[in-house]
């Protein structure tokens, strides 16, 4: 299983992302963000649905994580707090389903390049090497 590279989507407040997407991704390579992760910048993830983020496993995301606002200074009031409501039911959701509720999580970060846009990418890349390929995959026909 140390062969396997999860494919991982990132739904990311503009906010929280800007200055790291406008880097580039030879610089976001550089700072040691994994390639295996697909940015989807948005507005403010408050207006992430529930819907988005089932379909990016539908469409064979082995894992999904949303970077939004700190909770306490989202730039569009309440948006990060609307996000980690719908992950956290999704989270619930995977639970009763039997499958990790690892494989979906919700980060608060603060806007500008700092490491920590870097540091939960890898983290969420080397959470899901080691839970593996999604079980959903294996659904598919």
């Amino acid at each position: 299983m140390s062969d396997f590279i999860p494919n991982i989507h990132a739904f990311c407040c503009h906010y929280t992302s800007q200055q790291m997407c406008n880097e580039g991704q030879e610089e976001l390579s550089r700072e040691g963000f994994p390639e295996n992760v697909v940015i989807n910048r948005m507005v403010c993830t408050g207006k992430v649905q529930v819907s988005n983020l089932l379909k990016a496993f539908e469409e064979g995301a082995d894992g999904v994580y949303v970077v939004g606002c700190p909770e306490d200074k989202c730039h569009n009031l309440m948006g990060s707090q609307r996000a980690a409501k719908r992950v956290g039911a999704i989270k619930k959701a995977l639970a009763e389903l039997s499958v990790e509720p690892e494989r979906i999580e919700m980060f608060h970060l603060e806007r500008g390049f700092h490491p920590e846009f870097v540091s939960v990418a890898q983290e969420m890349d080397k959470r899901l090497r080691k839970l593996g390929l999604s079980p959903f995959k294996g659904e598919q026909s």
